[in-house]
């Protein structure tokens, strides 16, 4: 029988003979240097590169981990339950690669689930009305020891030519308290579930060989009061690189304007972690969006001590540069090239959008130096079907709902956002408020706020950060005060060419109001934003959060006690998103305002609970669909001509009882019609609305818009017949065949004639023939507690993928995988004919 100590001595021999192999590997290397010195770089570079950054070339190397991993729920109070990791007589703390339990790379985990990435195990649980609140009711959390610690597992293979390089996993977000092993090694741990985290695993690897990573996620404390998921919801990434090379996220460009000329700053960080020192130059080229070199300036003759860094500043003018804007999202490529020996060892790309923003205390924002109300919105990552998981596709999907509103602003509430929804902003034209996740300032506050900026700061679509929201125990004290400035004052030195703001719900004049940059004023009726003005003339001001009306969607009468209500303004003093819009349009030292939410989110079902589930503050539900009040903004944020009705026609047994009927509109007079007959024009208050008192009879109801007397918009609503057909209808019909793409599917309810029947509760089936699969569905029912994803298991192979529509409308979503071809999606239900919608993915080329 062997000892620990025999098992030891055993392992050490093992690990001489890798060493051995490892010196003589890298001896042989260096002999034929000659074969690695010329590397082509892509990497994710603040800004990231559209295309899927799969990059393999002779150098560095990008490449997506997000396939084959392999899934199983552990215990956050039971080691049995947990693979008995750390249970060994030596664990991974005592001795540097004895990884047990799970964590051991020869663990046996072909019975796991196999999952892609990314991955919220949250969104597949069941609800139940003890579980959290503010999380949704999903059981989940310190209640639910058993289905809140999540273990994945992945192997992968590390060529033997990978020998001398750098080697890193970078995960972009994990929820949350994550543990991280390669090959038994115990690499890294992160708390937060918002920080991007990245581990150099160079010494762990097998090289020639097979490689485990294994990664522990315990989500039973929440870091939110929102829902926030559970697993590895973000993308995965192996990061190769020449030992020199430009840092990750290790360029960064500031812009100033000079007449029709701009002037670039660039910053570079250059890592030499060769041993010896290294003599090199910096060669940066500007290239515009047709992919031709605009200008080149280099640095030469660089010497870079071994295992240091240092970073670079070199100047770049440009003539007559294409500024980004909102209307013009523009965006240059920087390529910056280090040159060793007359070859290129290192190509690093970063998006960057030539522009100036600046917040002044009396005009509010400018962009480019022209005055830009901010219309925003505050938004959660979360969606229908996913919930935190949300594919890249469904990123732009739900930017552009926003920008189909009118908003051009988005606050990322209330934590730093993942990298690709950043990158679509800056592709179409989103102006955003980035946000930090906690307040504080020791090193671990310091380090999670450093880390974030340096990876968001060439984001053109970023105008303002902010340190964080409503911290009640401080923002209106002093140490509110002291801890804004702090941290203000470290936030600055990482990136001076943008204000700060803290979102502050009371207290105004006392705490962080005191000191932050950019006043954030979270709500009109908790204070007098105008006294502060006057008090703090210095100030620049922006509502960080404001009250929509809220409600359901689609529904016109109070159903409280199933988890659903009319619309109605939020606040005991009747402010919603009229009332918001009107006080801070008429000020123009106010920058602007985000209302809360753009979309409805999991969690906070305020002012109701269980059988609530989702919050109902959004202009828009969880799926996207908008509600009434959207078109109130849409009225009023956009620049084309817009009329709705509500509520719908479709009011049996209320015959001669009286409805009010609202319209959203920008037309200068509406005139209302039932069945034919005028009810009367109305002139219409700019930043208003219209309200009519109508007996209901069965039949339509039509608004007429004029401007300057001419007939310029209308709108129809009708009493339709039951629900008898089922349409769909696809965001995008073609696809790429990445095995990430999605299409995003409305699914309605009409009748014979075509009318979408908005009283519709029909169960809707769902199959799918081709290669792709369907990844979630969902409704915008705030109180449903259907499945929204169902999954496959060994006794049920193919489940029965199905929906009720609400209110006549349903959505899901459907992934491609790598294979091109035909998808067929086919939606069924009692009495109804079967209908089917094809979706085209097509072969993805490597660029």
């Amino acid at each position: 029988m062997l000892h620990a100590n025999s098992l030891a001595i055993n392992k050490n021999k093992v690990l001489l003979f890798k060493t051995t192999i490892y010196n003589k590997l890298s001896s042989m290397i260096k002999k034929k240097i000659s074969f690695v010195l010329i590397l082509f770089v892509f990497i994710v570079s603040g800004s990231s590169q559209n295309e899927k950054p799969n990059h393999s070339t002779q150098g560095r190397e990008h490449l997506l981990m997000d396939f084959n991993w392999r899934f199983a729920f552990g215990s956050a109070n039971d080691y049995a339950k947990d693979f008995t990791t750390g249970t060994s007589y030596f664990t991974y703390f005592a001795k540097t690669g004895y990884g047990d339990g799970a964590a051991a790379p020869q663990f046996k985990d072909s019975t796991w689930r196999e999952v892609d990435l990314p991955h919220d195990w949250a969104v597949e649980l069941p609800f139940s009305g003890s579980a959290s609140h503010s999380h949704g009711y999903k059981t989940i959390g310190w209640k639910y020891p058993d289905s809140s610690v999540g273990w994945y597992r992945k192997k992968f293979d590390i060529p033997a030519s990978d020998l001398g390089r750098k080697i890193s996993l970078q995960f972009d977000g994990i929820f949350r308290n994550s543990t991280v092993w390669v090959n038994g090694f115990y690499v890294g741990h992160e708390q937060s579930g918002y920080a991007s985290s990245v581990y150099d695993i160079t010494d762990y690897l097998n090289y020639g060989q097979e490689n485990t990573v294994a990664v522990r996620v315990d989500a039973s404390i929440e870091e939110g009061w929102f829902y926030e998921g559970a697993g590895i919801y973000r993308h995965v990434w192996l990061n190769k690189t020449d030992r020199l090379h430009v840092a990750q996220y290790g360029t960064f460009v500031t812009t100033e304007l000079n007449g029709e000329n701009a002037e670039l700053t660039v910053r570079t960080k250059v890592q030499n972690q060769h041993a010896q020192n290294a003599t090199f130059a910096v060669e940066q080229t500007l290239i515009d969006a047709n992919n031709q070199n605009v200008v080149t300036k280099k640095i030469e003759n660089v010497t870079l001590n071994g295992n240091l860094n240092k970073t670079y500043f070199q100047k770049i003018n440009v003539e007559k540069p294409t500024l980004w804007s909102l209307e013009n999202p523009y965006l240059y490529k920087l390529k910056t090239c280090i040159i060793a020996e007359g070859k290129v060892v290192d190509t690093y790309i970063t998006n960057i959008g030539i522009r100036t923003v600046r917040f002044d205390p009396n005009l509010g924002f400018f962009l480019n130096g022209k005055s830009v109300k901010i219309k925003g919105t505050n938004d959660h990552q979360d969606h229908a079907g996913v919930g935190t998981a949300i594919p890249d596709a469904l990123q732009e999907f739900r930017i552009k709902k926003l920008k189909e509103m009118g908003s051009n602003a988005i606050r990322t509430s209330h934590n730093p956002p993942t990298p690709e929804f950043l990158d679509a902003c800056d592709r179409l034209g989103m102006l955003v408020l980035d946000e930090n996740r906690l307040m504080g300032i020791d090193q671990e506050h310091f380090d999670l706020l450093k880390r974030f900026m340096v990876r968001d700061r060439n984001h053109p679509s970023i105008v303002l950060w902010s340190l964080g929201n409503e911290e009640w125990a401080i923002e209106s004290n002093e140490k509110g005060a002291r801890i804004t400035k702090t941290m203000q004052e470290f936030a600055q030195k990482v990136d001076s060419s943008r204000a700060f703001t803290v979102a502050v719900s009371g207290g105004w004049d006392n705490g962080s109001g005191k000191t932050a940059q950019v006043m954030g004023y979270n709500y009109i009726v908790q204070g007098d934003i105008d006294e502060h003005h006057k008090k703090f003339p210095w100030q620049c001001g922006i509502g960080t959060e404001e009250s929509n009306t809220i409600g359901t969607r689609g529904v016109y009468v109070d159903d409280k006690e199933n988890g659903r209500m009319a619309a109605t303004n939020r606040m005991p003093e009747n402010v919603g998103t009229e009332s918001g819009w009107k006080f801070y349009v008429a000020r123009p030292f106010l920058s602007g305002l985000f209302f809360w939410t753009g979309f409805d989110y999991r969690g906070e079902a305020n002012p109701l609970s269980w059988p609530a589930v989702n919050s109902e503050f959004g202009l828009m539900d969880l799926c996207g669909f908008p509600k009434d009040i959207f078109y109130y903004l849409k009225s009023w944020w956009g620049t084309k001509p817009v009329m709705h009705i509500m509520p719908h026609w479709n009011w049996k047994g209320s015959e001669g009882k009286t409805i009010k009927v609202t319209i959203y509109s920008n037309a200068e007079e509406v005139e209302l019609l039932l069945n034919g007959k005028s009810l009367g024009k109305k002139t219409m208050e700019k930043n208003g609305h219209l309200e009519w008192d109508v007996t209901y009879k069965p039949g339509n109801l039509v608004a007429k818009g004029f401007v300057k007397g001419k007939l310029t918009v209308s709108e129809k609503v009708e009493t339709t017949d039951v629900p008898a057909k089922i349409a769909l209808s696809a965001d995008r019909l073609k696809l790429d065949a990445d095995g990430e793409d999605v299409a995003v599917i409305t699914v309605q309810l009409t009748d014979l004639k075509n009318r979408m029947v908005p009283t519709a509760c029909n169960e809707i089936q769902f199959s799918l023939a081709g290669p792709g699969k369907i990844i979630g569905v969902g409704n915008g029912d705030p109180a449903s507690h259907e499945p929204e994803q169902f999954v496959e298991t060994a006794s049920n192979p193919t489940p029965q993928w199905k929906r009720r529509v609400f209110n006549g409308l349903a959505q899901i979503i459907v992934k491609t995988t790598k294979q091109a071809g035909e998808i067929t999606l086919t939606a069924s239900s009692e009495d109804m004919a079967p209908v089917t919608i094809l979706l085209n993915s097509k072969t993805v080329i490597d660029q």
